[in-house]
């Protein structure tokens, strides 16, 4: 391998970019290191080069609407190290309780080009691609002659992704923006453009009788190259099989390393009848529409459905979960001829208790205890049970949490949460962040401004005073 230089080199083009020059056998492997903050931090020190930085001005730089941490800059600052192999400090080091500065000499090429994107001329506009491989999973298409069964092959769609969402390794797409391309044909390239998903993977289901056919192909969205293609015909009871088949062969795809405490998670509990798995899914799929028509009857449908799920399998704990979450829409919207408001809040609790005692790692019952403790106001307990959710499923996207860290005092988290709810659902729904944090905006400006923890402490108070006189 060639000597590795101490020297960094500013390439401003089209798109200004950093390159660490490490020598040429690993230049790629610097690259691939670098996630997009620590682009940024190097990117501000190669700008700035041998002079001392402070740690506000690089927190300013990097992350210029939130507060983060000395521990949480100092993580990001070795991983730039570790990526231009600056193992002993020399190219970068620190000055204590100052800050930090970039030795290395520094020039700058004027004339130098965007560096493409690796696979092909297409780049990625909108969003910069995740540092985890990312992945929009399309509804598959029905092919059954009954239009009716289109619920199917969403229900078998949904399935995949939150299988494919437990991986930490993956960053999946959320359901509500890979389904806006839903009966379109449209180019996968751009698919991947508009969500900045590196990878698509689409498909469709066929069932006749009590047989299915899954289809399922892989492609990679910067090229339009496919990586790999399956079908499958199986009994209506293996359904549960395939998926899991399907999830972890894309996870082998795109991960070479894959947590091997994630990898042998069970699947959530299947039910122990099939028939009740078609009533789960007929739920879902209407409960998916009620948040775009509000409509009564819909929510409704959505607990008649779930009751013949119980009905046949009282153990379901997805059924119970969602069964939760329907309660606290009756809630919201104050149906009290279908539900008296308060016993609403108190079955959405007791429903989603039982889906947590019947499945502890089913992160979907988690977040349905979540919302129930929230409307309960009992905001701390609800924090647990989110961060539980977001610790079995990586790719969580629950704008409510953002919510109830909110009137905890913690804005700046609840921040974080959003951003990262609108990087995995780009095509969010109009009401989030809007309506559910109304003041997103000005919580951006009460947390850069109060940028130490003596503010945050303050803010924290005063929400806290706040909700004690307006409980």
């Amino acid at each position: 391998m060639a000597r590795r230089a101490e020297k960094a080199v500013l390439a401003a083009g089209a798109r200004a970019e950093i390159v660490a020059v490490r020598g040429p056998d690993d230049l790629e492997r610097a690259f691939s290191l670098l996630r997009p903050k620590c682009f940024d931090l190097l990117r501000h020190l190669l700008e700035n080069g041998n002079r001392l930085i402070s740690k506000e001005e690089l927190v300013a730089a990097a992350w210029p609407q939130a507060v983060v941490t000395d521990e949480s800059l100092a993580r990001y600052i070795s991983d730039v190290r570790a990526a231009i192999a600056d193992h002993e400090h020399k190219i970068i080091k620190t000055v204590p309780r100052r800050g930090y500065i970039l030795t290395a000499d520094v020039t700058r090429n004027e004339h130098a080009e965007p560096r493409q994107q690796q696979g092909g001329p297409e780049a990625v506009t909108g969003h910069v691609l995740a540092e985890r491989p990312s992945i929009a999973i399309l509804a598959f298409t029905s092919m059954s002659a009954d239009p009716d069964q289109e619920y199917f092959s969403d229900g078998i769609t949904e399935d995949i992704i939150t299988e494919l969402s437990r991986f930490s390794e993956l960053l999946v797409i959320a359901r509500n923006s890979s389904f806006r391309y839903k009966r379109q044909s449209v180019d996968v390239r751009q698919v991947g453009r508009e969500l900045a998903a590196r990878y698509v993977l689409e498909g469709s289901v066929r069932r006749a009788g009590d047989r299915i056919r899954i289809s399922a192909q892989l492609i990679d969205a910067t090229t339009g190259a496919h990586r790999w293609a399956e079908h499958y015909d199986r009994q209506l009871e293996d359904t549960f099989a395939v998926q899991d088949e399907v999830a972890r062969t894309i996870v082998a795809v795109l991960a070479v390393h894959v947590n091997k405490a994630e990898t042998e998670r069970a699947l959530a509990k299947p039910p122990a009848v099939w028939q009740a798995y078609d009533h789960y899914l007929r739920a879902a799929h209407t409960f998916a529409l009620f948040h775009s028509s509000f409509s009564k009857e819909d929510l409704l449908q959505v607990r008649r459905s779930l009751d013949q799920a119980l009905a046949i399998d009282p153990n379901y704990a997805r059924a119970h979960a969602l069964l939760s979450r329907s309660s606290i829409s009756l809630w919201v919207h104050r149906w009290d001829d279908v539900c008296p408001w308060p016993a609403a809040v108190d079955g959405a609790y007791q429903s989603a208790q039982g889906a947590v005692r019947l499945a502890p790692n089913l992160s979907d019952a988690h977040v349905a205890l979540g919302w129930a403790l929230s409307f309960m106001r009992q905001h701390e307990a609800a924090i647990a049970e989110f961060d539980r959710a977001t610790q079995l499923n990586p790719n969580l996207t629950d704008h409510y949490f953002a919510f109830v860290l909110l009137v905890t005092g913690e804005p700046a988290r609840a921040i974080q949460t959003l951003e990262a709810h609108m990087r995995l659902d780009p095509f969010y729904l109009p009401h989030v962040p809007s309506s559910t944090f109304p003041k997103f905006e000005s919580y951006r400006s009460v947390t850069t401004t109060n940028n130490n923890r003596h503010s945050g402490a303050r803010v924290t108070r005063e929400a806290r005073d706040k909700r004690a006189r307006n409980p």
